[in-house]
């Protein structure tokens, strides 16, 4: 049997293990995994990381933390 699995990328987000504000991160990152999720939309939607990238951006200024972007 032949089985083709669509490419799958992540965002890989580093934060400094000190980082005091840390727990703030996650959840404003979770955030928007919730918000994209209202519409009944999937973080494993091809599109995920273009519709969300900006804001991961935003709070990549904000948090001081790093990403790339993976692939699977």
């Amino acid at each position: 049997m032949k089985v083709r699995l669509p490419k799958h990328r992540e965002f890989l987000i580093k934060m400094d293990p000190d980082y005091p504000f840390e727990a703030e991160a996650w959840e404003a990152l979770n955030n928007i995994v919730k918000e994209y999720s209202v519409d009944g939309k999937s973080i494993y939607s091809p599109t995920f990381i273009e519709d969300n990238e900006d804001k991961v951006k935003a709070l990549q200024e904000k948090y001081e933390f790093t990403y790339e972007i993976i692939e699977k």
